[in-house]
């Protein structure tokens, strides 16, 4: 008997074969993967996986659904379920305990949607602090309005702070629709699978943490002009001469600059912070 979700979980369990089939396959299995999979819930995606890869670390947070998968995979031997929150567990220091579960390579599951954003940064950091040895793939179904906001290009309308953060540290690719019809109970929205695949940015940010601000700065109102939003690092003219720079324009708004506009922007702001910073040692 399938159990009851709870809400406070944001639980939704997965019935679709066709969508199972796409996540496993946009996950590009092979034998020695070592996999992480947050929220298994009933094991419907778990059983899947667990045949084709050399080892699965599941985490789930609900009790009652632990002790049901215990019972129904526990003798598999390439399983280990760690009850707890993702967000808050120590995943290296738990499978230190388990010398036979090495580190995941790859991420593959159906997230809560109410915890997706700190469940991304999580699994890939930030542009600050990337998350190190990286994973070579994370495949996630996700809230479609997500989906199009990791995915998005830029001059969209979805191309968002969000798009930008995560775009740096990986590559993002629309795998497929799914509709709120595939899950029981079905949520309100309907959702996407997508594949991140974290990589080195080149050029990457000179200085990380400043790029961040610029971001959060860039996209603090999306309505107003970039050069408005920025108006507190440097003068009007200053901004239009710096949009120009990196192959923009100053009536752009924040949606309208790509990932590496937006590093080259941060690398220039940086280069005049250096130079304002010399000047004034030398004086």
């Amino acid at each position: 008997m399938t159990p009851k979700a709870h809400k406070q979980f944001a639980q939704h369990w997965l019935r679709s074969e066709k969508a199972l089939n796409q996540i496993i396959t946009a996950a590009k299995l092979q034998p020695r993967d070592r996999l992480l999979e947050i929220g298994p819930g009933t094991g419907v995606l778990t059983r899947r996986l667990l045949g084709e890869v050399e080892s699965l670390v599941a985490v789930e947070i609900d009790r009652d659904l632990c002790q049901r998968l215990v019972k129904s995979l526990g003798q598999n031997e390439n399983f280990l379920l760690l009850q707890g929150d993702i967000l808050s567990l120590n995943l290296a220091e738990h499978l230190a305990a388990f010398p036979h579960f090495q580190s995941p390579n790859k991420v593959v599951a159906n997230i809560p949607y109410n915890i997706t954003g700190p469940i991304l940064q999580t699994l890939l950091g930030t542009i600050a602090q990337p998350i190190t040895p990286a994973f070579e793939l994370i495949v996630l179904l996700v809230q479609k309005e997500v989906a199009q906001r990791l995915c998005a290009k830029p001059g969209s309308k979805a191309f968002g702070a969000l798009s930008v953060r995560v775009q740096y540290l990986a590559d993002c690719d629309w795998i497929c629709d799914v509709p709120a019809i595939a899950f029981s109970p079905p949520p309100k929205v309907d959702s996407a699978v997508v594949r991140l695949r974290p990589r080195i940015v080149d050029p990457s940010a000179d200085n990380p943490q400043q790029l961040e601000t610029l971001v959060k700065l860039g996209f603090a109102s999306k309505r107003k002009m970039l050069r408005n939003n920025l108006k507190s690092l440097c003068d009007r003219d200053k901004i239009n001469q710096l949009l120009e720079q990196v192959d923009s324009h100053p009536q752009a708004r924040a949606e309208d600059l790509s990932v590496s506009q937006w590093v080259a922007l941060a690398n220039r702001l940086n280069e005049i912070a250096g130079e304002a910073r010399e000047a004034g040692e030398a004086m």
